[in-house]
């Protein structure tokens, strides 16, 4: 019985000492904080520059393509047709998860430069 009160004992200095050490641990650091995205016109290229894969370079798709093209659309059109693509009101084979990808100030940063390609 003595054996085990001891064992008991010991037990419970050894899970304190435990306690105690991480008590005195830092805490731990916080989750990293992502930079905004740049919304200047250098910014806006960077995020345009996306897009290129399917809607070409600029906004200028290749030749006989199916995929439309972006350059020289009314900013207004783009945001609307992003939006669309976000909320799931307009069909879409992969649109409607790249667009769920950008902020509202990104898409418009994207449309506004895609307007200014000619």
């Amino acid at each position: 019985m003595k054996m085990r009160a001891t064992r008991a004992l010991a037990g419970l200095i050894a899970a304190s000492g435990a306690v105690l050490a991480l008590a005195q641990q830092p805490p731990p650091p916080p989750p990293p904080a992502f930079a905004p995205p740049t919304l200047s016109d250098s910014g806006a290229r960077a995020l345009a520059a996306n897009c290129g894969a399917c809607h070409g370079t600029s906004g200028r798709p290749a030749t006989g393509s199916l995929v439309p093209g972006l350059a020289g659309r009314p900013a207004g059109e783009l945001v609307q047709i992003m939006g669309q693509f976000k909320s799931g009101a307009r069909p879409a084979t992969v649109m409607h998860q790249i667009a769920k990808g950008y902020g509202d100030d990104e898409i418009a940063a994207i449309a506004a430069y895609f307007e200014k390609q000619r």
